[in-house]
């Protein structure tokens, strides 16, 4: 399971004024030169997406391109390590959640791709992304949930624990929410 699960939150979350790109570049140098495109397209994926069903068009027309050819660039600059990735941070106090917990859940490394898509199905599920364990940190697979409040927040990992048949996971719940940026590069 490699990969953001921007094109499902995006068409459940777009049409609120409550998600935003997350632009990441590549450790070390740019292995390519990059033109004044590339520059102009990286500058419009590191804000707010258009509130529009198709914001990737909105972006392409203010820089004069198509749409395929706005994707086509943001690809291949994923493609030649200019960008690492592409994903959306949901602001969820401001969407009407007042709480929010990472599940962090130790799955069979055999069942990780299907567990994931599982996991990713689910509508309170905003991020869904695989990391390697860390010594004493047996955890592989994290999913972020939104509720009202803890309980629900709880209920919600029940349920996705029972449909997946794991059962080794725990809550991470957010303390204080700090101020979400992402750098500006252009």
């Amino acid at each position: 399971m490699k990969g953001d699960i921007i094109a499902s939150l995006l068409g459940r979350q777009a049409e609120k004024d409550h998600v935003e790109a997350v632009f990441t570049p590549a450790k070390g140098l740019f292995p390519y030169m990059i033109d004044d495109l590339d520059k102009k397209v990286i500058s419009l994926i590191q804000g707010d997406l258009p509130l529009d069903s198709r914001p990737f068009a909105v972006m392409a027309k203010e820089i004069g391109i198509t749409e395929k050819e706005f994707v086509e660039r943001v690809k291949d600059l994923r493609d030649r390590g200019i960008i690492r990735r592409f994903g959306a941070t949901l602001r969820h106090q401001e969407a009407g959640f007042s709480s929010n917990a990472m599940i962090a859940w130790c799955v069979p490394d055999d069942r990780i791709d299907k567990v994931g898509k599982i996991f990713a199905g689910f509508r309170e599920v905003t991020h869904c992304y695989q990391r390697k364990p860390q010594r004493e940190w047996k955890y592989n697979l994290y999913t972020m949930v939104h509720g009202n409040d803890r309980e629900q927040c709880y209920q919600i990992a029940e349920r996705m624990s029972r449909i997946a048949g794991i059962n080794d996971y725990v809550l991470l719940f957010s303390e204080k929410e700090f101020r979400k940026t992402s750098m500006e590069y252009f």
